[in-house]
């Protein structure tokens, strides 16, 4: 059983997955996680789709008829809802009915990140020890030989004494495992299939995972180390409650153009070996969070 300071530190909620209003509008949603997460997954269409001619022209999609889309219709929402209660409160906007069967035109079109973290701030409400992880996944992609970039929720279990990976966003493509390689219960992620930021760092500046196998979907694609930095450091605040937006990422490493010394990539080492095992350094990372500014300090946005 985890220390109680660790599993309180978990229900605390950040600006990103505070619900403020909508607290009693979350903690009334299905307690199963099941249902919970299918229910999440069809108030949301991934922007990646969105994207896709083909899938745009499907009106039998796993999200519904997409030519009932606009063409004025946002590829991308994430930068109008980066926040669990923005989220909640468009989609109630569209329609107060948050239902299995929500009309596509009033779905919203966000990225895993935000899946995760209203996933996380739904758990949370019900008082539930939860975090968000960042990292690296291969069973995002059809082919499944490289690792895309992934957001994902950690929850944990009381019960069973364990924290548990559930990823909301490939949820909703249960039907579509196969083409997914996916075997495992998305509910129950075993930990061997996700790459968390800390593991993708280390294991790039080994050599272990090759520049090519890595990949942070940006334009133009960031791969190998430069990407498991973003993991890194995406992870490590999530960690400590701030799940931080796709645009950000500490000054110091943009201004350098990730042109970094030794003496700072041992330094991000050194980071990355206590975020392996987050529980048992808890009180290191909050120190390191307490003290190194420069890993806070973020670029990206407004912050340029």
């Amino acid at each position: 059983m985890l220390k109680n300071d660790i599993l309180d530190f978990y229900k605390r909620t950040s600006p990103y997955t505070d619900l403020g209003l909508y607290n009693d509008f979350a903690r009334n949603l299905p307690d199963d996680i099941d249902d919970l997460c299918l229910l999440q997954r069809n108030q949301i269409i991934h922007p990646f789709d969105m994207s896709d001619e083909k899938m745009r022209k499907d009106s039998n999609s796993c999200y519904g008829d997409m030519t009932k889309l606009p063409k004025t219709a946002l590829c991308y929402e994430n930068d109008l809802f980066p926040t669990a209660q923005s989220m909640l409160a468009e989609l109630l906007r569209r329609d107060k009915n948050y239902c299995l069967d929500r009309k596509i035109e009033d779905k919203i079109h966000v990225c895993c990140r935000e899946q995760a973290i209203l996933l996380a701030s739904i758990l949370k409400s019900k008082g539930i020890s939860t975090r968000v992880r960042s990292g690296f996944a291969k069973y995002v992609n059809t082919c499944g030989k490289t690792a895309g970039d992934h957001w994902i929720t950690e929850y944990y279990d009381i019960e069973k004494e364990k924290w548990t990976l559930v990823d909301a966003d490939m949820y909703f493509y249960e039907d579509v495992l196969d083409e997914y390689h996916i075997d495992f219960n998305l509910l129950d992620i075993p930990r061997d299939k996700f790459i968390f930021g800390a593991e993708a760092y280390l294991k790039s500046r080994t050599g272990e995972l090759k520049k090519e196998e890595i990949y942070y979907a940006s334009n133009p694609l960031t791969i190998g180390i430069e990407a498991s930095i973003h993991g890194l450091f995406y992870d490590f605040h999530s960690l400590m409650n701030d799940e931080i937006i796709f645009l950000h990422l500490p000054k110091y490493i943009i201004d350098k153009k990730f042109k970094l010394t030794e003496e700072e990539y041992i330094e991000l080492d050194e980071l990355a070996k206590l975020m392996l095992d987050p529980d048992k350094n808890f009180h290191q990372l909050l120190n390191i969070w307490n003290s190194q500014d420069k890993f806070r300090i973020m670029s990206g946005g407004m912050n340029d």
